[in-house]
């Protein structure tokens, strides 16, 4: 195993533990109180817990090297689990906006609402920790599951402060505060399900990577002094792994061994500014394609050579 994968075992571990503690200590203060934002609270931190348990297992198996069966690897299970985690977490969330338009319409008072605001600065803090680990861990190893899953945590953060000045309120005195506010968090659960699956779908139905992904591909192509051309670029990621297809467009009269050569150091290129792909190469001869010349001429142009 290798110290980045040990690192991505490591932190999809952690981030499963914490959002289990947080929602064993939400679920007990919750009880208590009867707070309709830590309810919001406790729903997001279970949706936590299940999406980091979703992203533990795929990023397990996503990692798995190639095999006889499954020859472009295993990284469609990341976006296969987000899929089913944004659709749960839809569910809930309309689950929980019902309860917070019943508690709006026969309103009741908190209970020991210290408690919840101790509870929320408990969580605030666990969260700060395990998204500079995240963070750390997704510089260091690339890994777009982690660099998601703490750009979701980190938005956590964001709703843990609502949810506090939603108590704060209700402990002065505005008591309707804590719905309201649970209502917008609510919202912005079902808001951040919907964007998960939008992705996972994307991820799923082979979508061309970004248009500025595929200007970098150009010119890192493009600045071989030995390239004419390229065409039929394909892109698409699959899980941690990004899949580039083109067809690379030499001199008519090149030696196949020297042809070869090229294509290696083309697709060394590409692998250097992008770690994670799978890349695929096929050479043609210049000559089939009328317009390679203005391929190369746009990339002088650029000065990529």
């Amino acid at each position: 195993m290798t110290a980045n994968n040990a690192l991505l075992r490591r932190i999809t571990l952690a981030s499963f533990l914490t959002a289990l503690l947080l929602v064993s200590v939400k679920a007990v203060v919750w009880y208590v109180t009867g707070s309709v934002s830590l309810l919001a609270s406790l729903l997001d931190s279970g949706m936590d817990a299940i999406a980091s348990l979703i992203i533990l297992l795929a990023v397990r198996y996503a990692l798995r090297p190639a095999d006889e069966d499954h020859r472009f690897g295993h990284g469609k299970a990341e976006p296969l689990a987000a899929l089913a985690q944004s659709v749960f977490i839809l569910g809930s969330a309309i689950f929980f906006l019902l309860h917070a338009l019943d508690r709006l319409l026969h309103p009741q008072p908190l209970q020991h609402d210290e408690w919840a605001i101790a509870v929320m600065w408990f969580s605030l803090a666990v969260t700060l920790v395990l998204v500079s680990f995240q963070r750390h861990v997704a510089r260091k190893t690339g890994s777009t599951a982690v660099a998601a899953d703490a750009l979701h945590y980190a938005s956590d953060i964001a709703s843990n402060l609502v949810i506090l000045a939603a108590l704060y309120l209700a402990h002065f005195g505005w008591t309707q505060a804590d719905v309201w506010l649970g209502l917008l968090v609510g919202l912005w659960i079902g808001y951040s399900a919907l964007e998960v699956g939008r992705d996972a779908l994307d991820q799923l139905l082979d979508k061309q990577l970004p248009e500025e992904t595929l200007e970098q591909i150009r010119r890192i192509v493009l600045t071989h002094p030995r390239v004419w051309g390229f065409n039929d670029l394909r892109t698409f990621r699959s899980g941690p792994t990004l899949h580039i297809q083109l067809d690379l467009e030499l001199d008519d009269h090149l030696p196949l061994v020297e042809a070869h050569r090229i294509a290696e150091e083309v697709t060394e290129a590409l692998k250097q500014a992008f770690p994670q792909a799978d890349v695929m190469i096929h050479q043609e001869p210049v000559s089939s394609r009328t317009d390679a010349a203005h391929h190369r001429w746009q990339g002088a142009q650029r000065g990529d050579g």
